[in-house]
């Protein structure tokens, strides 16, 4: 069966379910092949090079590859970009960022995949919150809140894992939003750090 499969009509699928992202499992369920042949045409689309392998178990299609932010949402799941990443993303501070940076709930981890590089940040399950789906180049992922971005880069800063940005601008966020998150984290120590930025 998967040898009668040609590449035109698994792109024109994927691209009919708009699925730049999918595992094997996913491939296997739309073209209603087995594993062993959903296995069998990853490989050989990637060894081509229409099919790009970001990890065990997640291609994409070369040309066609979602954003970072889609892309750190499935590399490492579950996660939402957060931290330094999203503070730019919410003009919070002047300076890009080229790393994309994220939480999970897993432990920490540096992955490069599609020529970028994405840091995961472990956060205790409880902390896995205030984050909101956004629609980036008709992608959907999940990203903080400018409130909990903030919180969440202030967090590895105050387990000093992180060094305090000099240029943060914290000023018109949602205070009360703030004092719910901060309330989440409870430590003291953390809503000192948020109270002086």
């Amino acid at each position: 069966m998967a040898k009668s499969m040609n590449w035109i009509k698994i792109e024109r699928l994927l691209r009919e379910r708009r699925l730049r992202l999918f595992s094997p499992l996913e491939l296997q369920r739309l073209l209603g092949v087995s594993a062993v042949a959903a296995r069998f045409l990853v490989h050989r689309y990637a060894k081509q090079g229409a099919l790009l392998k970001l990890r065990n178990g997640l291609y994409g299609l070369a040309d066609r590859l979602p954003p970072e932010l889609a892309i750190a949402n499935r590399l490492y799941a579950p996660s939402y970009v957060s931290f330094q990443y999203a503070l730019a993303y919410h003009h919070l501070i002047p300076e890009a960022t080229y790393t994309v940076t994220s939480a999970t709930t897993r432990p920490t981890r540096t992955l490069t995949a599609a020529g970028a590089v994405f840091e995961y940040h472990r956060l205790k399950p409880a902390l896995f919150t205030g984050y909101e789906p956004t629609t980036v180049e008709g992608e959907t992922v999940l990203i903080a809140t400018p409130e909990k971005a903030l919180l969440d880069y202030l967090y590895l800063v105050d387990l000093k894992r992180a060094t305090l940005l000099e240029r943060l601008r914290a000023r018109g966020l949602n205070r009360r939003r703030l004092d719910a998150y901060l309330g989440v984290f409870q430590r003291p120590s953390l809503a000192k750090l948020a109270r002086c930025v």
